[in-house]
């Protein structure tokens, strides 16, 4: 019942700009976060030929059993990460990301994303792998700090990190709650419309756990390789880190080298191989806020691929932050 629940509830973000700037819709797409398929039904519903859904998370898969049958051989079902999308789709017209944490995951307790509902401390989208207790409970203090630092971009993280490794030396830290009661033992009281003291750490924690940023970087590469010349590239961001890294990519592949950043030096252009439709990142309109206030940190990025073979491209380059080595 409460997986249902968290179906119903789940709003795809910014659809409805990227079907205002695809209109009409046609051929082949590729929902490289499938998550409860919201993106995947509106493109479908707005006349793609065929989706592929592509999920790391089991439940996503699971979800999927409501509602894909009812567009029959329209839709094909990959578990997998989405930095692998170009081994099952190939000269596809279009390809969407909603990159983080999605609202189903959320909402699920058990899953160990949120402090919202105490729940024991995993985070792991694919439900496999080393989990965030692993991690809060293993990693050495200059190793945290590091991550709530670099991920979360959060000053007091040598802070938190001292007062991780103290209390798991006392007893260790296995559940959601117990992790924001530490991290807001040390940090001041947040004042009025400002998120709770463990909000950054715990995305940190997160994107170190499912590898976020070599996942979107890897992404990026996979997507310019699926795309036939004229298909489009909708990324959906949530926090400046990621919006940073999709910005950079876009910016470099359509020649435009940019200035560097305190990650990544200037690049000299090179062939395009995306145009930019949006110079600036399209955020929710009035009524988009009104229906659905998790997409206030929303920001679209549109680029359509041209006929310039694809090429690599470091983490390094397009600013993604980076631990150093043997931290995970």
């Amino acid at each position: 019942m409460e997986r249902a629940t968290s179906e119903r509830r789940h709003i795809p973000v910014l659809l409805q700009a990227i079907l205002d700037h695809v209109a009409p819709v046609s051929g082949v797409w590729v929902d490289g976060t499938l998550g409860a398929g919201g993106y995947a039904k509106g493109l479908l519903d707005a006349g793609a030929e065929k989706l592929i859904g592509i999920d790391r998370d089991p439940l996503a898969h699971e979800l999927a059993g409501v509602w894909a049958a009812d567009y029959g051989d329209r839709v094909a079902l990959h578990q997998t990460t989405f930095s692998k999308l170009d081994e099952v789709a190939d000269q596809v017209d279009g390809v969407v990301l909603d990159l983080g944490v999605s609202s189903m995951q959320l909402d699920l307790a058990e899953r160990g994303f949120s402090f919202q509902g105490d729940g024991p401390l995993d985070m792991r989208m694919s439900q496999t792998g080393r989990s965030a207790k692993e991690l809060v409970n293993e990693l050495d203090e200059a190793q945290i700090a590091d991550i709530i630092y670099l991920y979360g971009e959060d000053r007091a993280s040598r802070r938190i990190a001292k007062a991780i490794v103290k209390a798991r030396e006392l007893a260790p830290i296995e559940t959601t709650g117990r992790l924001a009661e530490i991290i807001q033992s040390v940090m001041p009281r947040p004042k009025p419309g400002q998120s709770h003291p463990a909000t950054r750490s715990f995305q940190a924690i997160r994107i170190a756990v499912n590898d976020e940023f070599g996942e979107l970087v890897a992404g990026l590469e996979a997507a310019e390789r699926a795309l036939k010349p004229g298909g489009l590239l909708a990324v959906v961001s949530f926090h400046s880190l990621e919006d940073r890294v999709v910005k950079r990519f876009m910016r470099l592949r359509a020649g435009e080298a940019g200035g560097g950043s305190r990650y990544a030096p200037a690049q000299v252009p090179e062939p395009a191989t995306f145009q930019l439709i949006n110079k600036k990142a399209i955020g929710p309109n009035a009524q988009e806020l009104e229906d659905n206030p998790r997409s206030r940190s929303a920001l679209l990025r549109l680029a359509r691929r041209t006929d310039v073979p694809a090429r690599d491209v470091s983490a390094k380059t397009v600013g993604a932050p980076q631990l150093g080595e043997g931290v995970l």
